[in-house]
């Protein structure tokens, strides 16, 4: 499944990047006011819990760990969860749940190869794997569910998967990019390299193991890979202009593994619309650091690119 061919993308050299500033929004937004302002979307009259579906599928080969969540307007678009490095199904805890629930949209959420539930990682991952994954792995699994036209809504590796998938592929609504990566900063293989002192000297592998079936494999394909030399010249960036769906980008400005630059990226270089939103007091888990802001900024954006009238209410 993986090939260890050498991509276009990867040839590309990048030139620096400027500190992103000025981007449209109120970046002093509080909690309390995110939590007001989502109060006027209605809530669903439904047990989700009760309805939602846990399963197996098989795609090109591997049996992967599927939830899907069901929406309760009619006719909404499919939300598609990609979770980060070390994420899975469980990793996400009920983030989707709520998104489903403040959107009215269906969801499915997947774990990767080598992550959660799914088949275990058997080899090293290539340079190329986060390509693989959106230009063989996902546009498999969508046929297979019988998604058409989602919106992507992806979190660090997963967010750069939607952004190549979003440019290969004329079959996306929108993309939501949580801490997204288009090229690699000298700050995220200082820090990728710190978690591995972690992984060596504290308890994170007890964490991960509650949520993999073997946290230590999927520590190890993540981070190994990222620390390669050949992975400094992973660049994503040719996709960008190929991009013409709407694109929320969230972003917390205290982020460990990348800076405001791979915003400023996208939102210049995508051909489509893009938004951007800077949180404060925010790391690389926005929706875990920032939960009701990142909820309410998703929702609207959800509704406006949708165009579900009756989500739309104090908008």
């Amino acid at each position: 499944m993986h090939s260890g061919s050498t991509h276009p993308a990867l040839d590309r050299r990048h030139p620096e990047r400027s500190r992103f500033s000025g981007v449209g929004r109120d970046l002093a937004r509080t909690k309390r006011h995110a939590e007001i302002e989502l109060q006027h979307y209605p809530r669903p009259h439904m047990n989700t819990a009760a309805a939602t579906q846990t399963f197996q599928l098989t795609v090109q080969g591997y049996s992967l760990e599927i939830l899907r969540i069901p929406g309760h307007i009619p006719h909404a678009p499919e939300l598609v969860f990609l979770h980060e490095g070390l994420g899975s199904v469980s990793h996400w805890k009920d983030f989707p749940a709520r998104v489903a629930d403040a959107t009215g949209s269906p969801v499915t959420v997947y774990s990767r190869y080598g992550s959660g539930n799914s088949d275990l990682l058997t080899e090293d991952r290539a340079v190329t794997y986060m390509h693989d994954e959106a230009l063989i792995v996902l546009p498999d699994l969508l046929a297979q569910l019988e998604i058409d036209n989602p919106i992507l809504i992806g979190h660090s590796d997963g967010a750069s998967i939607a952004l190549i998938h979003a440019g290969a592929q004329d079959r996306v609504r929108g993309l939501v990019l949580l801490a997204p990566h288009v090229f690699v900063e000298d700050l995220s293989v200082a820090s990728i390299a710190e978690a591995k002192v972690k992984f060596l000297t504290t308890n994170l592998p007890e964490k991960l193991s509650r949520h993999h079936r073997d946290g230590t494999r999927t520590f190890w394909g993540w981070n190994n890979i990222w620390l390669h030399p050949d992975f400094r010249r992973w660049n994503i960036e040719e996709y960008l202009p190929r991009i013409t769906c709407p694109i929320l980008s969230i972003q917390g400005i205290d982020d460990q593994y990348g800076t405001m630059a791979q915003g400023e990226a996208i939102a210049k270089q995508s051909a489509g619309p893009v938004e951007i939103l800077a949180l404060p007091d925010c790391r690389h888990s926005p929706q875990r650091d920032q939960p009701e802001a990142v909820l309410e900024t998703i929702t609207r954006f959800v509704s406006r690119i949708s165009g579900n009238k009756s989500n739309q209410t104090g908008v």
